[in-house]
């Protein structure tokens, strides 16, 4: 688990609990044992749960929160990758994968269809040290859910098959080859792991695995995983939201009662790791700017120090103020540079990065001498306590922050439980972090990283060894392999529930239909016209302001694309009153953010802050847009940034397709251009350039306002009164080009040599933004063709050909224009039959339509899904402002729900007969042209070589 202090925003202020004792414990089920209860019984907050265990030992935590119709579900396995035997690898991972495939009485790829046919949203996740599964779904829709969950622990290994587990550890190498191989810099955390732990330390392997070990092992070897970890006396669920205690409660006992208790499960020992001298390795990778990557072995998480480490990293590398930023960031020397305390249950590192410039300026050998010369510095410089105050001003507002989502706080509780057996240990981890001081922080600086062994990695391009920081010394110790031993079917120990007391192949069905509560909106304008749409959210006491200023990237010149992102990121640089740090350093120190990032139309100032600084924090946004000082020294710095942030970019696959959509669909038009802009167009920006577009664009005439939180109408026209006196220039309008004809259907090529990947679209133009039009019931004919996990493309290309992690489709649309996408990244070697087993899809889909069941199913689904979608503020903000962008009638929404509700099975066919029809799509493939082309060519397509613009 990561543990970086900026981190906390699932935290929660300690404060005044009380903790039931067991004879006040309300009347429970058989078998169900109360343990603890605590609530909030001050003006603190805490996050209320009651703690039970099973007679089988399965936990049980559960948290009220009635103020949306949804709950959560979170069933945590205390098991990792550092459970994983030597020689295989990639086990808990592999089997989070094989947990949604369906068991006893839950078909093959149910468990995805059953819960977005509820309106819901799943997932699970491995991590080192605990897998977990969880869902958000409409309340209403819970016991299906511990159906569900129950089922596949207590009878997942009767569904469990060789194809299963043959699709599987396909899908596992495709999602390696996507997250790890074919990704920049993506191999740097295995390199790490293999040189900072012995071979025998679990660490020592990611949780991804090694691409062997999944060849090496069968179908009992996974079986012999599920039943040594997978008991409910090694699990924890975890239920938060609308619920009834008592009733959920007796779903509790009745569904997961009756399962086996699994073997004993100890905690394993805390194993931090010490070098005997500093090892250094060099990775050659496809990129263009070298990274410098420094590891001290720590401690572990909980340890007595865990707090000031994370402090000493915020204070090396984590922001503006840190030491890192001042030398190496802001005097241009590095492209980036920071720091942070990775924790696990067994050990921890410190680890401390920078990225050079592309080109020779990022020799690493100088880099890792002004790196060690900061860091070095420390010793000398020491800790002030302003440093400390602000990280813990952000962990008092994260912790707030934090309680807006109901998902994390059920997974705090689950995290909590799982690794110190006491959900409520937030008050015990917050005093931790306040108690530290600036002493504490440089003890751990000269115990763990002052003087001390350390892993250096340098990350160089291909063939440029010479750029490292230093000649490799260290090579680590080949894998410890034991000789595979097949497990027997006798020598399985399979365990099933045996007398349950009802039938379990009948699914449960929902209560009824919950009703998503859309917020009630208040509206009124300032004294110049900047319109103000806001609610009213008192769950916490927190306000989430928006400004949306007419200044996007729909109004740069041309040549002078990214001049409206270079234009933001001046805003956060210094005023005319006060540096960046000061401002930085004030507004941490109130947990508050002000921020500015620009889109197609235009730029937002997002405000995020506890209601009790409101008004400090507008005076900040105040000082920020009004007053910026627009240095030269700080352009040419952001300009640098923003060049070698394009340099990346353009690195990595899924900005090469994107931008060749754009190019193919929209040629030389406004919409064919970067979004970021190109290297020739940063190159030739100058301060002057950004001044022009902030004196032109940066106007309260056309720019609105989305204000969500506790606070009231009346209050908020006083708070805003420095807006509502702003003049500026008139409103900026627009002329919509006329985008280019639809071509003949082709192939484009971007060449990326040696990719383990290739990237393939499939892509025509579509329809401008529509909430209620033609565009929104394209996204209904859709979504079973390629709009949800069980769409047919996905189920083809992943489920059953395990060509790729994930495929699917999407359409999207602007003010002007719109396009039709559908995609998926496969391994390179079946790049054609991919394309022709989409095309089929298309064409199937286009020609037949869909059957009744995917029109049921598509009701279903998109119906109760508004039930998830307003329950943060950050939720409703974004609903305010997509009114207002869009000019949306207030009940948007319920016109929505009845147009899906009464859409025809021969309209939605319509639709998929006019967009769907392959004929109509080019197709972009990124990937190894050398190797590509001859395949495609088989296509009887024109194939054209592309290279984006850079």
């Amino acid at each position: 688990m990561q543990k970086r202090i900026l981190s906390l925003v699932l935290l929660v202020l300690s404060g005044c609990s009380s903790q039931t004792p067991p004879e006040q414990a309300q009347s429970l089920p058989d078998g169900v044992h109360f343990v603890e209860s605590v609530s909030d019984t001050s003006a603190e907050v805490v996050i209320p749960y009651s703690k039970y265990v099973l007679d089988n030992g399965l936990t049980v935590i559960l948290h009220e929160d009635n103020s949306d119709p949804i709950v959560h579900v979170d069933v945590t396995y205390h098991v990792g990758s550092a459970r994983e035997q030597l020689g295989k690898s990639g086990f808990a991972h592999f089997f989070e994968h094989m947990m949604f495939q369906g068991s006893k009485h839950v078909g093959d790829q149910e468990h995805f269809r059953l819960i977005t046919e509820a309106g819901g949203t799943m997932n699970g996740t491995t991590n080192r040290d605990r897998t977990n599964y969880f869902e958000t779904v409409p309340s209403n829709q819970l016991e299906k859910v511990l159906w569900l969950e129950s089922d596949r622990m207590g009878f997942l290994l009767s569904a469990v098959s060789q194809h299963k587990f043959e699709i599987q550890r396909a899908t596992v190498k495709n999602e390696r080859a996507q997250r790890y191989e074919n990704r920049p810099y993506g191999m740097v955390s295995e390199r790490i792991g293999e040189a900072l732990f012995p071979r025998t330390h679990p660490y020592s392997w990611q949780p991804i695995g090694y691409v062997d070990d999944l060849d090496r092992v069968d179908v009992n070897d996974l079986k012999a995983f599920f039943l040594r970890w997978y008991g409910p006396n090694n699990a924890t669920l975890t239920i938060g939201g609308d619920i009834d205690k008592a009733e959920t409660l007796a779903w509790v006992q009745k569904y997961f009662g009756d399962i086996p208790r699994g073997p004993k499960v100890d905690n394993p020992p805390k194993a931090p790791v010490k070098l005997d001298a500093d090892r250094y390795l060099t990775l050659e990778d496809n990129i263009q700017q070298p990274m410098l990557m420094m590891a001290w072995p720590t401690s572990y998480n909980g340890a007595p120090d865990d707090a000031s480490l994370d402090m000493l990293a915020k204070v090396i590398g984590g922001g503006k103020n840190s030491i890192l930023y001042q030398a190496l960031v802001k005097t241009g020397k590095v492209v980036d540079a920071g720091a942070y305390h990775d924790c696990g249950e067994l050990a921890c590192t410190m680890y401390v990065y920078a990225i050079g410039q592309s080109g020779d300026q990022g020799r690493l050998d100088r880099i890792y001498d002004e790196v060690s010369t900061v860091l070095s510095s420390l010793a000398q410089r020491g800790v002030n306590q302003q440093e400390l105050d602000e990280m813990k001003g952000m962990a008092e507002a994260s912790a707030i922050f934090g309680l807006q989502s109901v998902h994390g706080k059920v997974a705090q509780l689950a995290a909590y439980q799982t690794f110190y057996s006491d959900p409520n240990r937030l008050g015990t981890e917050l005093s931790n972090l306040r108690n530290v001081t600036p002493a504490d922080v440089e003890a751990v600086y000269r115990r763990y990283v002052e003087s001390q062994p350390k892993v250096v990695l340098s990350t160089v391009p291909n063939g440029r060894t010479e750029m490292a920081a230093a000649k490799a010394n260290y090579r680590p110790a080949d894998r410890l392999i034991p000789e595979h031993k097949s497990v027997q079917d006798n020598e399985l120990n399979l365990r099933e529930p045996q007398h349950e007391g009802f039938d379990r192949s009948v699914m449960p069905q929902p209560s009824e239909p919950v009703t998503a509560q859309v917020p009630e909106l208040y509206r009124f304008k300032l004294a110049n016209g900047i319109e103000v749409l806001g609610t009213q959210y008192d769950e916490t006491p927190t306000v989430e302001v928006q400004l949306v200023l007419p200044a996007g990237r729909r109004y740069e010149p041309v040549g002078k694309e990214g001049l409206a992102e270079l234009t933001a990121a001046m805003l956060a640089e210094d005023s005319q009153r006060h540096s960046s740090e000061d401002l930085v350093s004030r507004l941490d120190t109130l947990g508050s953010t002000v921020t500015f990032s620009s889109g197609m139309y235009g730029t937002v100032v997002s405000v995020t802050t506890l209601k009790k600084h409101l008004n400090e924090t507008l005076a900040i946004m105040q000082e920020r847009l009004f007053e910026p000082a627009f240095n030269e020294e700080d352009f040419t710095r952001v300009k640098q940034q923003a060049l070698e942030g394009l340099v990346y970019d353009h690195q990595r696959p899924s900005w090469l397709v994107s931008q060749a959509t754009r190019e193919v669909l929209y040629g030389n038009t406004v919409f064919g251009r970067p979004s970021d802009g190109t290297l020739a167009s940063v190159q030739s920006m100058t301060l002057a350039d950004v001044k022009a577009f902030y004196q032109r664009f940066y106007t309260p005439n056309g720019a609105q306002l989305a204000v969500v939180g506790d606070v009231q109408p009346a209050e908020l026209t006083s708070q805003l009164s420095f807006l509502a006196s702003w003049q500026g220039a008139p409103a900026p309008t627009y002329v919509t080009p006329v985008l280019p004809a639809q071509s003949e259907p082709a192939i484009w090529l971007v060449d990326k040599p040696g990719a383990p990947q290739s990237t393939v679209r499939l892509v025509r133009n579509g329809l401008p933004y529509d909430a209620t039009g033609e565009q929104f019931e394209l996204q209904l004919a859709n979504f079973n063709l390629a709009g949800n996990f069980n769409s047919r493309i996905n189920l083809n290309l992943r489920e059953d050909k395990a060509y790729t992690y994930g495929a699917g489709g999407y359409q999207s649309g602007n003010k002007e224009a719109g396009l039709s996408v559908f995609y998926a990244e496969v391994r390179a070697d079946v790049t054609l039959p991919a394309i022709k087993e989409m095309m089929k899809e298309l064409a199937n889909y286009s020609s037949s339509g869909l059957t009744d069941d995917e029109l049921a199913f598509m009701r279903l689904a998109v119906g109760q899904q508004e039930a998830l979608s307003y329950e943060t503020p950050s939720d409703k903000a974004d609903l305010l402002r997509q009114i207002m962008t869009y000019q949306l009638e207030d009940d948007f929404v319920s016109q929505r729900n009845a147009i899906t509700a009464s859409i025809s099975k021969n309209r939605l066919n319509e639709l998929a007969a006019k967009w769907f029809d392959p004929k109509d799509y080019q197709i972009i493939v990124v990937g190894d042209a050398k190797s590509l082309l001859p395949q495609l060519k088989t296509l009887n397509m024109p194939v054209h070589p592309l290279k984006p613009v850079q």
